[in-house]
């Protein structure tokens, strides 16, 4: 609904400049800025030529009123926005907030080498390309997810010999037994450096095709893969399509593209194939004197792959790959594909220092995850609740905590994950959550009550409860902005907000012993708020829990 104010508000002032110049405000619905542009081209004072506009301005139905004050021009959204706001909300229900761009879009994320579980680095991927891909799909994109399973190189020759010398550890979760044979064979490499040719021979007979290496590579690489699932279920994480990087080889888009690089004559071949472009400041190797390629010649291969079956792509990846984006991104441009468009996170920090598969010192995922659970039942267990509704309220609290820390943090900047503050009531997903059931306690209880017929009446609005119902005709704005600036922290603060201003509403304004009129009002905000709480945990990919 605000993007249709906001869109007459544009329109109103068409004349004189476009939308780079309104600001949302503290002080107004909108604000517009274009008269401190214009009086400088026409040296005049900014409130002077504000209500020099004003006084030319032809509004629409949404736009209550104007004012110019000290050079700025503020817009107000009238009654009947905010009625018709209230009334869309309760109507589109679980479709309110959805837009209709139309494309198909392919976002990578998560993607961890198959070699071991998920720790908690690999996590802040998987929740940032999810959550992006629940509100591009809320946008109205065709939506396809991958991860990209890196089943080649030397990494995965040395998990495949671990798990074939060691065994798997059957007391352990899978993709950790698999980690530990691959922590074990390493230290056997390292006290058996002569060894290492046979890591290097599987790596050729991989790459090379070879039957009964394959096999057992594929047997290898879906115990992780069983295992890492199995996490990303537990955070509400699913993925489309689980693309191997070896397939490329297989299927001549690697040779394709070595060849097209071999023809521009940008490849020196000495022994190995070097790239030869001055734009980084070490060469690039495209392919080993062994004749096997590396992992950027795959890579850029399956890329070109997704540049030929989808409009846009989007990659996830650690801020340590940034100088690998931009070599991806050169060799792409080199090729004549699409480009990417890559969300770089930092990591988390975390007490225990730098974590490492090969030297078996990581936090994994699924650990904590099971600290969240066990803490978010403490919370609940003197509670006169069922048994296994108690479990299942725990495991949700745990999940929501656990992804909305990880995603209300920008992904450009680095975060430290504290579960005692994460699984607490202050700008938590607990907090929301809280709220959630709250609003609908209130609609029960008003249902046992006799529940009048919902009308909101704009006229009687205070200014928290018109402060609210605007913030609610903004879910599909914040919705926008994520598709534009790929920050899904933008949603995250925005559900925070919605949540904290319900909860400032029902402090100061009585709902079920109010007089009549007010009480069908009051009701009507309450369950345009949950819809909006709901719709918008959703995204989240955390449950709105209706009791607590």
């Amino acid at each position: 609904m605000f993007l249709k104010f906001r869109q007459q508000v544009i329109e109103a002032l068409k004349e004189y400049g476009d939308e780079k110049f309104l600001r949302e405000s503290d002080h107004a619905d909108l604000s517009s800025t274009i008269a401190f542009k214009i009086s400088k081209e026409k040296n005049q004072k900014p409130q002077e030529v504000a209500e020099s506009i004003l006084e030319n301005l032809e509004l629409k139905e949404y736009i209550g009123s104007v004012e110019a004050l000290n050079g700025y021009i503020n817009f107000f959204a009238s009654y009947e926005f905010l009625e018709d706001t209230i009334n869309s909300i309760i109507d589109l229900d679980e479709n309110y907030g959805s837009l209709s761009i139309k494309g198909n879009v392919l976002i990578e994320h998560t993607s961890a080498n198959p070699d071991g579980p998920l720790h908690i680095g690999h996590i802040r991927n998987s929740i940032i390309g999810d959550t992006l891909a629940r509100i591009f799909r809320k946008a109205g994109y065709n939506v396809t997810t991958h991860y990209y399973v890196n089943d080649m190189g030397r990494q995965m020759a040395i998990t495949v010999l671990g798990v074939e010398r060691f065994g798997v550890d059957s007391s352990l979760k899978i993709d950790h037994a698999v980690a530990k044979a691959y922590i074990q064979m390493n230290k056997f490499l390292d006290e058996n450096p002569d060894f290492d040719k046979e890591v290097g021979k599987l790596m050729i007979e991989y790459e090379q095709g070879d039957e009964e290496v394959v096999k057992r590579f594929r047997e290898v690489v879906n115990m992780a893969l069983k295992g890492i699932r199995e996490t990303l279920t537990k955070l509400n994480v699913r993925h489309d399509e689980y693309v191997w990087e070896s397939e490329f080889i297989r299927n001549g888009y690697v040779d394709r593209i070595l060849n097209e690089l071999d023809s521009k004559n940008l490849i020196r071949k000495d022994g190995a194939w070097i790239l030869e472009i001055d734009d980084f400041e070490k060469e690039i190797v495209l392919k080993r004197e062994n004749g096997t390629t590396v992992y950027i010649t795959r890579d850029v291969a399956y890329h070109v792959w997704k540049s030929e079956r989808f409009e846009e792509s989007i990659n996830v990846l650690g801020a340590d790959h940034k100088l690998y984006g931009m070599q991806l991104k050169k060799l792409l441009e080199i090729l004549s594909a699409k480009l990417p468009k890559i969300v770089f996170f930092e990591f988390v920090s975390l007490p225990e220092g730098s974590m490492s598969t090969r030297r078996g010192k990581f936090i994994s995922a699924d650990e904590l995850i099971d600290k969240l659970y066990r803490e978010a039942y403490k919370i609940i267990e003197g509670r006169e609740i069922d048994e296994e509704e108690k479990k299942r309220i725990a495991k949700a609290v745990a999940i929501a905590a656990l992804r909305y820390d990880f995603v209300k943090i920008a992904p450009e900047k680095p975060m430290t994950f504290d579960w005692k503050k994460a699984l607490g009531l202050e700008n938590t997903a607990n907090y929301i959550q809280y709220s959630h059931a709250r609003a609908c306690s209130i609609l029960r209880n008003a249902v046992s009550q006799g529940m009048p017929d919902l009308e909101f009446i704009g006229e009687i609005c205070s200014d928290i409860e018109r402060k609210l119902v605007m913030l609610l005709s903004k879910f599909s704005y914040y919705v926008l902005r994520v598709v534009k600036e790929l920050r899904p922290n933008v949603f995250a603060d925005y559900i925070m907000n919605v949540a904290i201003t319900f909860n400032e509403f029902y402090r100061t304004h009585p709902v079920l012993k109010a007089e009549s009129d007010y009480r069908m009002h009051r009701l009507a905000i309450v369950d345009a708020t949950r819809i909006v709480l709901r719709n918008g945990l959703e995204l989240l990919g955390i449950e709105a829990l209706e009791k607590m």
